[in-house]
Order: C-alpha cells, then sequence, then structure tokens
C-alpha cells in the first residue's frame, strides 16, 4: 500500500472543550486531508500528542480512525516507548485492530541506550511483533541519535521496513543509498520534503501538510512530470511557512492555524499550552493568514 504514499500526515489528535478525544473533528479532518492529497497517515505519533493520551484512548483512537480511513490509505500507528517489553505488549493490542499497516517505534528515549541497546531493542520488537515496523528516530525528542550505520543495520531485519527520519539531510542520503528500495525512508522534517524525493526517498511524513496538502501536492506532482524548477520554486516557498509551524511547542501552533481555518481542533493538552494572542497573531503573519 506504501507504493504511492509519499505524502502522509502525522495527523493532529482534536480535542472537544472537555478535552476528551473529538471523533467528529478528526473525520472532518481526515477527509480534509485526504482531498488536498494525504496518501497516508501516521496516528498516534509526536503530532498526535500521544505521550498525554492513555492506552485506552489511543486503542479507541486508533480503532475509529481505522473505522474512518476505511482502507482508503495505509495507516500507520504510534507504539513506541522507551520499553521494551511495554512496546511488545502494546503492538500485540494494536495489531488486533484490522486496518493498521505497520506500528511506528520510536527509539527509545529518558534512558538513552547506546547504539547496540537500540539494536537489541529493535531486534526483539521485530521479532515478537505482528505488526511490520517502522523506526522513528527523532533525536530532538529522545535525547539520543540512532546512528546512520545503525538504521542501515537494522534495515536487514526482516521485520523492519522502514525508518521515519528527522535529522540531517546527509544521514538521509546514506540510509536511501545503503538501503534496498523495498525499505521505506521517509524524511520527518517538512523542509526536506522535496530533497527527500529528489534522492529517493519514499516522500515525507508531514506536520504541515494538514495546512498546505495541495501545496504539496503540485510540488511532488511537479517533480515527477519533470518540472523542477516549479517543484523548488513551492518548496522554497513553503519552507518559511513550514518552520513557523514548529516555532512554538509542536502541536500547539499547527492546532491554531486549523483553529483559524474553521476546523476546531482543540487545544492541547498539558504541558504544552495553547497559543496566546501574542503567539497566534506573530504564526498567522508567517503564514500568511
Amino acid at each position: 500500500m506504501f507504493e504511492n504514499a509519499d505524502l502522509m500526515t502525522a495527523i493532529i489528535t482534536p480535542f472537544d472543550e472537555d478535552e476528551k478525544i473529538d471523533f467528529g473533528s478528526l473525520k472532518k479532518l481526515t477527509e480534509h486531508l485526504l482531498s488536498t492529497g494525504s496518501k497516508g497517515f501516521v496516528i498516534g505519533g509526536t503530532t498526535g500528542e500521544t505521550p498525554t493520551l492513555t492506552e485506552n484512548e489511543k486503542l479507541d483512537l486508533y480503532r475509529k480512525f481505522v473505522d474512518i480511513v476505511d482502507g482508503r490509505v495505509p495507516i500507520i500507528a504510534g507504539a513506541g516507548s522507551n520499553s521494551t517489553a511495554a512496546t511488545i505488549d502494546f503492538i500485540n493490542k494494536i495489531s488486533q485492530i484490522q486496518g493498521i499497516n505497520m506500528a511506528l517505534v520510536v527509539v527509545p528515549y529518558y534512558n538513552k541506550p547506546n547504539q547496540r541497546g537500540m539494536i537489541a531493542h529493535f531486534e526483539k520488537i521485530a521479532k515478537e511483533s505482528p505488526l511490520p515496523i517502522m523506526i522513528y528516530n527523532i533525536p530532538g525528542r529522545t535525547g539520543v541519535l540512532m546512528e546512520k550505520e545503525t538504521v542501515v543495520k537494522l534495515a536487514q531485519v526482516s521485520n523492519i521496513k522502514g525508518v521515519k527520519q528527522c535529522n540531517t539531510m546527509e544521514d538521509l542520503e546514506y540510509i536511501v543509498e545503503h538501503t534496498s528500495q523495498k525499505f521505506k525512508v521517509y524524511s520527518g522534517e517538512d523542509n526536506q520534503a522535496l530533497f527527500a524525493k529528489v534522492i529517493g526517498a519514499n516522500g515525507v511524513i508531514s506536520v504541515a501538510s494538514h495546512i498546505y496538502g495541495n501545496e504539496m501536492t503540485e510540488m511532488y506532482q511537479s517533480l515527477e512530470e519533470g518540472h523542477y524548477q516549479i517543484a523548488g520554486q513551492i518548496q522554497r516557498q513553503l519552507t518559511p511557512k513550514m518552520n513557523a509551524l514548529f516555532m512554538y511547542p509542536s502541536p500547539s501552533p499547527v492546532k491554531a492555524a486549523l483553529n483559524h481555518l474553521g476546523y476546531a481542533v482543540g487545544g492541547c493538552r498539558l504541558p504544552i499550552l495553547p497559543l496566546n494572542k501574542e503567539e497566534r497573531d506573530i504564526l498567522f503573519q508567517k503564514l500568511d493568514f
């Protein structure tokens, strides 16, 4: 299902005024994203605020999201933690939900394993997981970097099928060059969206696509049609806006933008605060709202 899934959205979790998951808003947002070019989703990732969701909330979210998507595009569900055993246990639970295509497993955070520990962690999870695994390498949040050589080594494990890579362009190049075409490589950095495709990665797992899906779709279509200058121009125009969506703790900026556009996705759960008026004004100026 991932062959044409170049633009995937790491979808937010909408909340109502009581901070409960708003499934009506989620359905409306999902249909908007599908209509503006999203070809797949990560549900329950960083942007989905899963550190503040209970296990039961995550399972309920995944079940209902699968029903909303209804097999139209692939779904990757966040499943990782800094406990190997807990991660395996949770993957076993979400594997019972028909319609989840892959589990996103973050590099362990806080306990800061070395490369050998990371390899052991992912090898054990891959061996015991009923679902294919995508590594989530995001050192800015975990406090540790999975080295590019480690990603390449783990790409040879049969049940590890891809990586969401949030690091340098040079590391992304190395991973693409040293893994097979069957191994799915995505950048998790919106400002690398065009670069990722040009060097042979599958595409981007995006936050900006919540707002700029049409433009990002046009950028990828222009690239496919050989209109490189148009694609480059779109990326250059989008990059400042993409960066603005991370100028305050994410996903507060993208939620503020969606609320402004009428999608009523609510605020964030603590410890992430919604933007105040001054922050919204600065953000909206940078987004040209």
